[in-house]
């Protein structure tokens, strides 16, 4: 990981380890359909209204600020996406995923079903496009599948498997249903407690929430 040069107008962008498998495989399945943006490493304090030099001026500390290089990791990198609301907006859209921490029992099932507050003019709405659901470690679950849309990118994050490694996972719905792992080895000799956290974005409005998650041993 490094700084851009960014002395030049500068695009660099990189590939998913899901990104390089796909553009392996050279059949075509590979096709970017979607971007999004952030803004992680602005700090808007900066802007100046009161520079000597003029309104031209306003924005040069942010300018030439550093940059980083991109890397994969949605834990560190693009998490203040950019999004585009309705002229006229007052309030910003809050999401509301109905848990402010989810604690559940080994083999124990919920389904979270996100609402985004003061969007479209509605103190609350389902959003039509949906809402992603990413969990940091998905091996604390047996099952973790989005449920309510039925679009080629949701089928395909919904039906991706993970190979039982410590890596994140990202699923598609209107309804987001996880059971916990019935699996003892990842608590180790002495733990009872799993912890990691899912992060749920309105993919319409940009609302975010992130929920802790605790898994419980139960078995022995």
């Amino acid at each position: 990981m490094g700084y851009l040069n960014n002395s030049v107008v500068t695009v660099d962008a990189i590939l998913t380890k899901k990104g390089r498998e796909l553009l392996a495989r050279g059949d075509g399945s590979f096709k970017i359909t979607q971007f999004a943006l952030s803004d992680d490493e602005i700090d808007y304090t900066l802007y100046n209204t009161t520079h000597p030099s003029g309104s031209a001026f306003y924005g040069e500390a942010i300018e030439n600020m550093p940059l980083l290089e991109a890397f994969p990791d949605e834990n560190q990198i693009m998490k203040y996406k950019l999004s585009t609301l309705p002229r006229g907006t007052s309030k910003l859209p809050l999401l509301e995923a109905g848990y402010s921490a989810i604690r559940l029992k080994q083999g124990a099932s919920l389904a979270i079903t996100p609402q985004t507050l003061n969007y479209l003019g509605a103190t609350s709405t389902f959003e039509a496009g949906g809402y992603t659901a990413t969990i940091a470690d998905v091996r604390v679950l047996s099952n973790y599948t989005g449920v309510g849309v039925n679009t080629e990118e949701a089928e395909r994050l919904n039906s991706t498997t993970t190979i039982g490694t410590n890596v994140s996972k990202t699923v598609i719905g209107t309804s987001i249903n996880l059971t916990a792992t019935t699996v003892n080895t990842l608590f180790g000799a002495s733990r009872t407690q799993l912890q990691t956290t899912i992060q749920i974005i309105g993919r319409d409005s940009g609302a975010r929430v992130s929920i802790p998650v605790t898994i419980i041993k139960v078995n022995n």
